[in-house]
């Protein structure tokens, strides 16, 4: 076997004698390269490789076929020879327990009837309900949430505090808000809440930004498409899907709920509308500790956004000052997929950021003053990431050692690009990334063959559908079917599942601070509202204990308006519970 270090020498020498071969790579030593990017390399201790042809009893992550889970629905693009740029964009896809029996049910978002676009045949959204069995059934019909234009992403969220999941369909067009009524079907009442917000919608996200108990939204536009402008051609004449410089950024909408089923917006006077973006991924998360939730939107061709919660509802743009707008080099890039996590342990979410090929993906560490690091190359995923396109995204804890690992879900997105890039593809392959708690190591390789696989893939949620604590993964892909990934690699260790419930605070307890104690470990996690790419996630934090059997205490402390802490020890191990704030106890 070659040595690393012999194949980093040579890597070292190209991108120092060839700059155009890693333009973004900046100038710095041998000793400091090595030390960057070496750990993301080597084989990753204790983890089998199937390279190396050592057996194992199952891959990491396994790849659940549309005959055992009876997920038969496939994504419709709608693609033309125009090619039109919402055709190569979406969709969505979401992990929710709709009718409340305690295991994850499936959603799945579709294209349809717009002004570029008449199907041949109808198409609709699909709602799988799990069966408990690893099995799926097609509800959607019953449920009444087929859709009915041209669909991009979902945001999960109890609007209404009846501890029902309800769902938001973001679309090109017009937007839906199903309200869930509790009895297995859903209502479309849209026009009464008040939320279409007519125009291209990408993700969305709910989160209590006034801390007045209820959930609000936040819907991210993309920009203002024009189908009679298009991509243009190339100097053949042929139509490709472009970056999207030539349409204009346009705001997003910040929806405040009023607690009477209807929503105001108060994108003005909240600041949000002030800033015209291109506007993908979205996350809200608690930057400075302040108890008030931030947003952080990526931009493609535009600076990303960072509002920062001033409270008063009022949030002010602070992206350049805080390092996450641009480049190092000072370039807008093609921010697409986002998410927040405190991946360092250090008591501070961290932010993600997703871009297109040769721009690099960035992880940006949180320097607790309000700004923030790119760390992405010293940590080790920067590299790994420098041909990719990433879309739908999630920080979690995949084999419940207690670190927070990182998945990404990649694709190109013009799909013709093959023809004149020998390094970039139109489908690319999934990234697994292994916290270790120095650095994030590429175990993609090692953890199941449907990492050798590539695909156009768009949206990506988590979500133990099998309730075995291993968190399990869903990604849409565009004009295909979506791939289901069982998590196998979670069994080796311990977890505790919790679901919070909010009564005081806001229902699903978006802005929650769970810390935990089991022997050495100790581990603080916010529940964060959105992230990924026009996708949602099991509501539910599984906390990994590693190879620990018990949980010395449990705190949460409660998003405000509540800001209360309870304390809980005596927890078992491997399940899940509930516990409903302002009840002392757990079930």
């Amino acid at each position: 076997m070659c040595d690393p270090r012999a194949q980093f020498g040579i890597v070292f020498k190209m991108a120092r004698q060839f700059p155009r071969i890693i333009p973004h790579l900046p100038l710095v030593s041998r000793r400091s390269f090595l030390q960057g990017m070496l750990p993301a390399m080597l084989p990753l201790n204790g983890f089998p490789s199937f390279a190396a042809g050592t057996p194992a009893a199952s891959p990491a992550f396994e790849e659940i076929s549309p005959a055992r889970s009876g997920i038969t629905w496939i994504h419709t693009a709608g693609k033309s020879a125009q090619k039109h740029l919402p055709e190569t964009s979406g969709a969505g896809c979401a992990f929710l327990d709709y009718d409340n029996d305690g295991w994850m049910d499936i959603y799945l978002v579709n294209s349809g009837k717009t002004d570029f676009y008449t199907p041949t045949r109808p198409l609709r959204n699909a709602l799988y309900r799990n069966n408990r069995d690893g099995t799926f059934t097609d509800v959607t019909e019953n449920a009444g949430v087929a859709g009915g234009g041209y669909g991009m992403g979902v945001a999960v969220g109890d609007y209404n505090g009846d501890g029902l999941p309800d769902l938001y369909v973001t679309q090109f067009g017009r937007n839906i808000l199903y309200r869930n009524n509790g009895d297995g079907t859903f209502t479309d009442v849209t026009e009464k809440a008040g939320v279409a917000a007519a125009g291209w919608s990408s993700s969305a996200v709910w989160f209590d930004y006034d801390n007045d108990g209820r959930l609000d939204l936040f819907v991210c536009q993309f920009a203002e498409f024009d189908a009679a402008l298009g991509c243009g051609t190339d100097k053949d004449g042929v139509h490709h899907y472009c970056i999207p410089r030539i349409f204009k950024p346009r705001p997003s909408w910040l929806f405040h709920n009023n607690g009477d089923g209807t929503f105001t917006d108060v994108s003005r006077e909240s600041g949000i509308a002030e800033h015209l973006g291109k506007a993908w991924g979205v996350v809200a998360t608690d930057l400075n500790n302040d108890g008030r939730m931030d947003l952080l939107v990526a931009n493609d061709t535009v600076a990303n956004f960072l509002f920062m919660n001033r409270g008063g509802g009022r949030f002010e743009e602070d992206g350049f000052a805080a390092g996450v707008a641009y480049s190092a080099e000072g370039r807008a890039r093609s921010g697409m997929g986002v998410d927040s996590a405190d991946f360092n342990n250090d008591g501070w979410m961290d932010l993600f950021v997703a871009n297109i090929d040769e721009e690099i993906f960035s992880l940006y560490q949180n320097n607790h003053d309000g700004t923030f690091d790119d760390v992405a190359m010293q940590r080790g995923i920067g590299m790994a990431t420098r041909w990719m396109s990433g879309w739908g995204l999630k920080f979690f804890d995949y084999d419940n050692d207690g670190n927070m690992d990182l998945i990404l879900s990649n694709g190109f997105p013009d799909d013709l690009v093959d023809q004149i890039s020998n390094k970039v593809t139109y489908r690319e392959p999934l990234l697994l990334f292994r916290n270790d708690g120095r650095s994030f190591r590429d175990v993609s390789q090692q953890s199941g063959p449907v990492f050798a696989k590539t695909f156009a893939a768009r949206g990506l949620a988590v979500g133990d559908f099998n309730n075995d604590g291993g968190v399990d993964v869903l990604i849409s892909v565009n004009d295909s079917a979506p791939v289901l990934l069982k998590n196998n690699a979670a069994k080796q260790n311990h977890w505790l599942g919790l679901h919070l419930v909010g009564r005081k605070s806001n229902p699903d307890a978006i802005g929650a601070q769970v810390t935990y104690q089991a022997g050495d470990l100790n581990r603080s996690r916010m529940k964060a509202g959105g992230g990924s790419f026009l996708s949602s996630h099991d509501p539910r934090m599984v906390l990994g204990l590693g190879q620990r059997s018990k949980v010395d205490w449990l705190e949460v402390h409660w998003p405000q308006p509540s800001g209360a802490v309870e304390r809980f020890t005596d927890l078992p191990i491997d399940r899940y519970i509930t516990i409903v704030e302002g009840t002392g106890k757990w079930k």
